[in-house]
């Protein structure tokens, strides 16, 4: 049944999705609200739901089991995994106190330069443009409440 490496993480995610919904449909509803803070988080559950099962029937014919365990992750590689990793907490602790806006620019702009991406301006257009456009998407456009934190807006 999961005879590949695919098989056994779509499995894995299949398992995750379901718990995900399950938190998802537990969340509390807002009445006077256009669209309720659930919808979003369950839109994703049902999609990773969708791309799991593609996984799992997903023919993958670069790579045989024998060849599977033989195959190491270069350290240079686990280190950068990680460091995107500690990107990721670094931002999830700053969201709160920056709020939106600050902590998604500080992470766009760091990550991206981290991973190699060298033009600067582009860059910095990019990680100014986009937490501003989620941000007054979901704040004006969705009515979602995400944290201003130190910026007046």
């Amino acid at each position: 049944m999961l005879k590949t490496l695919n098989q056994k993480i779509a499995a894995g995610l299949l398992l995750f999705s379901i718990f995900y919904l399950v938190l998802t449909f537990n969340l509390p509803a807002y009445k006077y609200v256009p669209v309720d803070s659930d919808m979003i988080p369950m839109g994703l559950g049902f999609l990773l739901v969708i791309l799991s099962i593609c996984l799992y029937f997903a023919k993958d014919n670069h790579v045989t089991s024998e060849e599977e365990s033989k195959e190491k992750i270069p350290g240079k590689e686990k280190l950068m995994v990680l460091s995107v990793l500690g990107f990721i907490i670094l931002y999830i602790f700053l969201l709160e106190p920056l709020g939106f806006v600050l902590s998604t620019l500080i992470f766009i702009f760091g990550c991206s330069r981290f991973l190699g991406y060298k033009n600067y301006l582009v860059n910095g257009i990019v990680s100014v443009i986009f937490p501003l456009a989620v941000y007054f998407a979901f704040t004006k456009g969705l009515q979602v409440a995400l944290p201003p934190g130190i910026l007046p807006i």
